[in-house]
């Protein structure tokens, strides 16, 4: 993708692409293990990427030994990657672990009940949808699809299995983000009338990886593997290294880091997505060989799906060139404002005394209080990240014990998935995007 818009027929064409591609290769099911209450549950790495090792792996050694799991093998098609699973793991728990050449020989390996998927993040779905197939429940990376064709058929293999399936949009598990949803479904807060989300980085190295691209040679890896079911195209380092740069491998910006907000809006608000997405943006001031944009704002229409006379807007907007405003998600009603930068719900911008009095109405000011006041618990104002993970995936954890429904389920990552297809489409067109829920697909306008 240019930093001029794509033309809708070019679009379609891409997106479409990967029916004539390789199709998923499912794997080999193994001999079913019958799972008691105290059977140690068996886990494998599918992708030891830097998500895995800095966060994913921390978080699931943290609960494992009490919750009774183990890490035992480690799949990666990069021969680097793999070994260096290997070594991580082996001296994170003093066990041999098994590495592992590519997910078939996993699967079929009889070893693992279980799987972390991190991997690029169009593999993500299709990853899912092995996983299921294999008999294994799965902690699979956000976003979960960029593709309707891969949402559409992920959503399917789960809802028609019995496999335990979290997604990896944290803040479902992290305190301070439980509380606000129980304080705005509680109705104290008031009808949401807008949400503005921001997260700007001034960082031209973000998702670069120059020394690694130098390294690395083709026959290190399995590059038509990795290719998946996208069209294929011949050997390119970056996107291999650097994926998150180059559409169809990735959308960069929504793709990391909106889906995280855009999910938190379906979360508080019970919809399943926007009725309407337009966007912005461009590749503006890294031209360093990419694809993806380095701005962008987007513009989600939600509320009632068949009333278009109520609801409200949320404005997305990110930057990779100036790091001004940071990370925030504020949501507005008009008795207030309700911010997770700070977790304080506040009168600002509630309707005054004055404004009020003038059309014969009263006033409508929220409390100053913090988010862990209004759900009465104690929350940090600095909720971090690790320790959302860390919640996140002990939640998943438990319900591969319990067999309940995990925080982030399958509906979840397919409704933000919606809302990221939907987005895409209006970045490579230009067009006002909507949704046909008959057809399960984007409509550009």
């Amino acid at each position: 993708m240019s930093n001029k818009h794509m033309t809708r027929r070019t679009f379609i064409k891409t997106v479409s692409a990967g029916t004539a591609g390789a199709a998923l290769v499912r794997p080999a099911r193994s001999s079913l293990r019958i799972l008691g209450a105290n059977d140690r549950i068996r886990v494998g790495i599918v992708g030891f990427s830097d998500r895995a090792r800095y966060a994913l792996i921390p978080s699931f050694l943290k609960h494992a030994q009490e919750l009774n799991f183990e890490i035992v093998a480690v799949s990666d098609i990069w021969n680097r990657r793999r070994e260096e699973g290997k070594a991580f793991l082996e001296e994170k728990t003093g066990k041999t672990i098994f590495p592992i050449q590519n997910n078939e020989e996993l699967y079929a390996s009889g070893k693992v009940d279980a799987v972390i998927v991190s991997t690029a993040d169009f593999q993500h779905a299709r990853h899912c949808i092995q996983a299921v197939e294999a008999d294994c429940d799965a902690y699979v990376e956000k976003p979960f699809a960029n593709t309707m064709q891969d949402a559409r058929a992920a959503l399917k293999t789960v809802t028609s299995s019995q496999k335990i399936v979290q997604v990896g949009t944290q803040r479902r598990s992290a305190p301070n983000y439980t509380q606000a949803n129980r304080f705005i479904r509680s109705g104290r807060f008031g009808d949401i009338t807008a949400v503005e989300m921001t997260w700007n980085v001034n960082q031209p190295g973000r998702w670069r990886r120059p020394q690694l691209v130098a390294e690395l040679k083709e026959d290190h890896v399995d590059w038509k593997r990795y290719l998946m079911n996208r069209p294929y195209e011949a050997w390119d380092p970056r996107k291999y290294i650097e994926y998150r740069l180059f559409w169809p491998y990735s959308s960069g910006i929504p793709g990391q880091w909106m889906v995280h907000q855009i999910d938190t809006v379906h979360w508080f608000t019970g919809l399943p997505r926007p009725r309407s997405v337009v966007v912005n943006g461009g590749l503006y001031l890294w031209k360093d060989g990419r694809q993806n944009w380095d701005t962008l704002t987007a513009v989600f229409d939600y509320g009632p799906l068949k009333d278009s006379s109520s609801g409200f807007s949320a404005i997305y907007a990110s930057r990779q060139t100036n790091s001004a405003g940071g990370v925030k998600e504020l949501y507005f009603s008009n008795g207030g404002t309700l911010n997770l930068a700070t977790n304080r719900i506040t009168p600002e911008g509630g309707l005054t005394e004055r404004m009020a009095s003038a059309m014969n109405m009263q006033e409508n000011r929220l409390p100053e209080i913090s988010i862990a006041e209004a759900g009465g618990v104690e929350t940090s104002a600095n909720t971090g990240t690790d320790d959302a993970t860390s919640a996140h995936m002990r939640n998943w954890m438990e319900c591969v014990r319990s067999r309940k429904t995990p925080n982030a389920d399958i509906h979840a990552g397919y409704n933000h998935s919606v809302a990221l297809c939907m987005t895409i489409a209006a970045m490579h067109t230009g067009k006002r995007v909507t949704f046909d829920d008959q057809k399960q697909d984007v409509v550009i306008s």
